[in-house]
């Protein structure tokens, strides 16, 4: 018993001891390196290369690339065939122009690939 009576306690409204300016740039370090080595064990991953070709990886990802530049080629297409419908019916001359702008764009950006293809 005589243990627990020499014990100081603490009341709430002590205020603690303030640091100075060496404890505080050490404390601050010991937090920096501590988080720093907790990110390291969390966000580390393995990378596995690829057993194969490593230009086939860029190949697929060009084939992608294009593959999504011909769907949008191809809706200008469709778009521009509308507004080109809509101005015929509405006699709409800068209408039929600029449905036919976007017509050929859609299709310049469709054969994009194969336009690059063929210069280089």
């Amino acid at each position: 018993m005589k243990l627990l009576k020499n014990q100081r306690k603490y009341r709430i409204d002590e205020t603690p001891v303030p640091l100075d300016a060496q404890a505080k740039r050490i404390k601050r370090t010991y937090l920096a390196l501590v988080s720093l080595l907790a990110m390291a064990f969390v966000l580390a991953c393995p990378a596995f290369a690829a057993a194969g070709d490593p230009l086939a990886a860029i190949n697929n990802l060009s084939d992608f690339v294009f593959s999504a530049i011909k769907a949008i080629g191809a809706i200008l297409l469709g778009f521009g065939i509308v507004q080109i419908g809509l101005a015929l019916k509405g006699h709409d001359a800068s209408q039929r122009a600029q449905g036919f702008m976007t017509f050929f764009g859609g299709v310049v950006i469709y054969f994009a690939k194969d336009l690059l293809d063929m210069i280089v």
